[in-house]
């Protein structure tokens, strides 16, 4: 059977069509008049592939992101560069790939496009952004970006010009350990053609392999390259599940009775359908019975380094390969059968990491109905664990027979969302949601679901209290669903309950008894998208109770009215959603199209602004008489005209966001073009930087507070030495390499919107303001007794926070009469309360701030050079603790100023090492401490208290071993009674029980009691 097709077919249908949507297409025509300037540009995008290291400047190359080694083949040219700034008795390594970076407009050939932006000064920008790893054990949390111009290079294809032919920009693709997720955001340097800003999906994919004859491969099966219309006309769409902004890999599956998946290392950019190398065996049997066999993977599960399907009661897992993350052999050979005694009837994503791990929920039935397995996933290595541990869900509860038939984890809580039906004596059933949590074996009904679905009476919700009347629709759940950072919790199936406290639920009456919802997808940033089992598409703002349809709407027709017009390729009269999903902030539908009998596989934006801004446009309209003629007039319904961000701070601060700046070096060619040396330089130069980085992460400090102080150290005072030699064309190599050029930026700019999370520190306070630019009907006059009439604006702002308990708001209003517009200065600051001692960026708290301008939701939208955007509406998550990039390192100036102060000389290790000096166990040790904020580039002196212990020792550098406990004790303990105490202090202050001395900046020192050395 088929579904529905994202509009009917038929020969009959476009005329139809037609005279049902001109007045509309005509109404949205003349609303969007303001458009027309926009189309003075050209619209081009950017386009970026991945070239091996050997590839450069080959035509059509376009490679997979599997090799994850760093390759030797650059040290050689460095060792040329004499009279130069680097060192060349360093080691410098080079990446396995490169981005190649073009561009394309409408009905314009590339090649020429390039080379024209090349002669107009055009330079793409490459900001490469590397996720944070789950494993933070294993791992240093960090935001860690690098920021890269692109280097032009002529094609190696033959030319008869002098110059250039074709070309293209690169510039190398760094990696990083504990990184297999990268964003790779290309900008315009301002020069030349305009391009909007794009964001690529860069990412490794650990379950290809070369095989014998150097081909590349799937581990995981075999790669299949006819997209048969059959795989996918027709069938029902499906959810993408998957650990969010942490899985390199995505999987989708559900095509009908075959063993194929398609799998994606590009968010679907590029994808290649796969037939998996599992055995498909059916294990039947009378705790499992089984109506029907079939080869369809139903459920598919992408965590960062291992992938998840169910095929009918069986699930597997395979591993992949990533070198980057853990050890080589971690890596699956085959897929690996789990639970192979149970009878899964469904797997259930869990969307965060926490703790250092993923995990994923298999729910099961037969035998072990009212449990759950419960996965965990941390390097690679997979465990199941069943829950409750005592008990099933069904007798906790106290009925005989249940079902669970969703969950969902809130990791931060360590809390499963069980939706669970019962089975009564008399045959009725009911449905629970029952909360149980994974550290203290709790479990606990929190709310039992109304048997049918409430009466509305023309609300938009309503508040179930018990006491409202109801229809003759029997509700029926299934599943739930909860957003950890506003903690907003969905109910769904023929209906919407929406709570925020998972006590009091809200019916969202806009949504229709008669459909039942599929699946829902939500962008975890305000947004929800919802797909039913008619396949039709509603839309959500999170804390809103109007629900929009988009799919089939007034504004769809509109909208695929003029896509057809322009003859757009992204759309077909023939064509059938395979998924729906978030991608940041953004919604797109993977759809599979068929024009002429070619099908055709895209991946497309779901344009929810513009579609809510047609429907807005083709339903409020009116038609009023001028003199002889009709004028057409809009309502508009938003409660501003203009809405802007002011007052934003600096975002790093709050971001946490770490950005180095590289640039390519100069070349002594008149053209400006590199050869592959130069690049292979930059490689190079990108590869130490970041080595730079990596071992700046140590417990004591530099002189200088900035990992690139000591690459430039000794060089920077010949600056102008190499300038001389550049700018005479006598630099070795035909390269110049600027010192400014590679440096970490402290002081980034606001965009002049929110940044994307805010971390809070104890007692830390985020600032920044909304300018509104009223309608003429949001003002009133009032008043005031003895007083002229006062200007009041009826625009209003709402600040909703998810935890109030550890974080405040406050908001100031400001009427500017003479600009007809308000003001709103928002703070939001912590209340010290909810904090721990943790590791700079471990365990932090979940929580968000939503600003909403009252009235607006749904209904503002801001027209901009890339399409709507909707207004009115601002979702932040916020990280509450010890925010990641913020380190206490050992003072080693400052200490050993103070020590040839107080000891009046000071005597270093027999062999000096500058990395680790040495203190004489005679002299009393005075060791300092400081802050150091690794984003801000912050240093201040550690005014805090502190224990100091000796955790290890030998009698050689070579033989140092850690103590255990109890060596520590009595190394460290005046109490100790073994004569064994290692050093003293004349500090009185001690823990509570008086085992260890409790030190400060303004310590009295410390004296040894034995021939000890002092190595930091």
């Amino acid at each position: 059977m088929c579904g529905p097709a994202m509009f009917p077919a038929g020969p009959r249908w476009p005329r139809v069509r037609v005279l049902q949507v001109l007045w509309a297409l005509l109404a949205v025509l003349l609303a969007s008049r303001r458009l027309w300037a926009i189309k003075d540009f050209d619209k081009c995008t950017w386009q970026v592939v991945l070239n091996e290291f050997k590839r450069v400047g080959e035509n059509g190359a376009s490679d997979r992101f599997f090799e994850q080694e760093l390759v030797d083949t650059v040290g050689n040219l460095f060792h040329m560069l004499v009279d130069s700034p680097i060192d060349p008795r360093e080691k410098y390594l080079g990446f396995p790939y490169y981005l190649k970076i073009n561009y394309s407009c409408e009905e314009k050939h590339s090649k020429d496009l390039v080379r024209m932006g090349h002669l107009t000064g055009l330079k793409p920008v490459v900001l490469v952004t590397f996720q944070s790893p789950v494993n933070f054990y294993r791992w240093k949390i960090e935001q860690l970006q690098i920021q890269m111009e692109a280097a032009p290079f002529r094609s190696k294809e033959p030319c008869m010009a002098e110059e250039v032919c074709s070309m293209s920009w690169y510039t190398p693709m760094p990696i990083k350990n504990g990184s297999v997720v990268m964003h790779v955001d290309v900008s315009s340097n301002g020069l030349g053609t305009f391009i909007p800003d794009e964001r690529f999906q860069v990412n490794m994919n650990g379950f290809l392999k070369r095989n014998q004859d150097n081909n590349i491969q799937f581990t995981v099966g075999d790669e299949l390259f006819n997209l048969m219309p059959q795989y996918f006309v027709g069938i029902s769409s499906r959810p993408l599940w998957h650990t969010v902004d942490q899985s390199p890999v995505l999987i989708l599956g559900g095509i009908p009775n075959e063993k194929y998946v398609l799998m994606t290392d590009t968010s679907f950019k590029d994808f290649s359908l796969v037939e998996l190398s599992i055995d498909s065996c059916w294990v039947g049997s009378f705790y499992c019975p089984q109506s029907g066999f079939t080869a369809t993977i139903y459920d598919t599960v992408a965590t960062e380094s291992t992938l998840f399907i169910r095929q009918n009661q069986l699930v597997y897992y395979f591993t992949g390969t990533y070198t980057t993350l853990y050890e080589r052999n971690r890596g699956s050979g085959s897929w690996v059968r789990v639970l192979a005694s149970e009878c899964i009837k469904k797997l259930c994503p869990v969307y965060f990491h926490s703790n250092g791990s993923e995990y994923i929920m298999a729910l099961t039935t037969g035998k072990h109905e009212g449990f759950v397995h419960f996965g965990t996933i941390r390097d690679g290595q997979v465990s199941f664990e069943m829950l409750p541990r005592q008990w099933s869900v069904c007798e906790e509860i106290g009925v005989t027979t249940c079902s669970i038939i969703w969950s969902d984890y809130i990791a931060g809580e360590y809390t499963l969302l069980l939706l669970v039906e019962s089975e009564y004596q008399n045959a009725s059933k009911r449905f629970q949601v029952v909360s149980y949590n994974t550290a203290s074996d709790d479990l606990e009904l929190l709310y039992r679901i109304p048997e049918f679905i409430p009466e509305a009476r023309g609300l938009e919700f309503l508040m179930i209290l018990g006491t409202e009347s109801y229809t003759n629709t029997v509700m029926a759940p299934k599943g739930i669903s909860c957003n950890p950072y506003n903690h907003l919790i969905f109910i769904w199936g023929n209906f919407l309950l929406q709570s925020s406290n998972k006590e009091n639920f809200i019916y969202l009456a806009d949504f229709p008894k008669e459909l039942s919802i599929k699946y829902m997808t939500r962008s975890f940033r305000g947004a929800v998208a919802i797909v039913t089992e008619t396949e039709e598409i509603w839309y959500l703002l999170e804390g809103s109770y109007r629900v929009y349809r988009l799919f089939p709407s007034k504004g769809w027709k509109v909208h695929i009215s003029l896509q057809l017009m322009q003859q757009s390729s992204l759309y077909a009269s023939n064509e059938t959603m395979l998924t729906l999903f978030y991608e940041g902030s953004k919604l797109y539908q993977l759809v599979y199209l068929m024009n002429n009998q070619k099908g055709q596989l895209v991946k497309r934006l779901m344009p929810v602004e513009q579609l809510l801004m047609y429907q807005q446009h083709t339903s409020h309209y009116d038609l009023d008489r001028k003199g002889g003629y009709l004028m057409l007039s809009f309502t508009n319904f938003c409660p501003f005209s203009v809405m802007r961000l002011r007052n934003l701070p600096g975002p790093q601060r709050y971001t946490r966001q770490e950005r180095y700046r590289a640039r390519p070096p100069h070349v002594l060619e008149r053209s400006g073009f590199h050869n592959e040396n130069s690049l292979a330089i930059y490689q190079g130069l990108i590869y130490y930087l970041l080595w730079l980085h990596s071992v700046y992460d140590k417990p004591y400090a530099d002189p200088v507070h900035d990992p690139t102080w000591r690459w430039w150290e000794k060089n920077k005072q010949d600056q102008d030495y190499y300038f001389f030699l550049a700018s005479n064309w006598r630099s070795a190599g035909g390269v110049f390499i600027e010192m400014d050029s590679y440096e970490k930026i402290y002081n980034l700019k606001s965009a002049y919107e929110l940044p994307e999370r805010i971390f809070l520190d104890k007692g830390t306070e985020y600032s920044f303001a909304i300018f509104l630019s009223a309608q003429s009907h949001s003002f009133r006059t009032m008043a005031d007794l003895g007083t002229v009439f006062q200007l009041h604006s009826q625009v209003d702002v709402g600040v909703v926070l998810a935890d109030p308990g550890c974080i405040e708001a406050s908001v100031k209003q400001e009427v500017l009469i003479n600009r007809k517009a308000v003001l709103f200065s928002i703070t939001l600051k912590d209340k010290k309360v909810c904090y721990d001692q943790g590791i700079s960026g471990h365990h932090l708290m979940k929580s968000s701030m939503t600003v909403n301008v009252v009235g607006s939701s749904g209904l503002c939208f801001q027209e901009t050079h890339v399409g709507a955007r909707m207004q009115g509406n601002l979702m932040v998550p916020v990280f509450i603790g010890c925010p990641p990039g913020k380190r206490l390192a050992f003072d080693i100036t400052y200490t050993l100023q103070y020590s040839r102060l107080k000891n009046k000389h000071y005597f270093d290790c027999v062999q000096v090492d500058p990395e680790m000096p040495c203190f004489l166990f005679r002299d009393i040790f005075y060791p300092f401490f400081l802050i150091q904020d690794l984003v801000t580039g912050d240093s201040g002196s550690f005014q805090g208290s502190y224990v100091l212990l000796v955790v290890g020792g030998g009698p050689t550098l070579d033989t140092l071993k850690d103590y255990n406990k109890d060596e520590i004790y009595r190394f460290n303990s005046p109490l100790d009674k073994t004569n064994s105490l290692i050093w003293t202090t004349r500090t009185k202050r001690t823990t509570k029980d008086s085992a260890f001395h409790i030190m400060s900046h303004e310590s009295p020192g410390i004296e040894c009691q034995s021939a000890c050395l002092w190595a930091w």
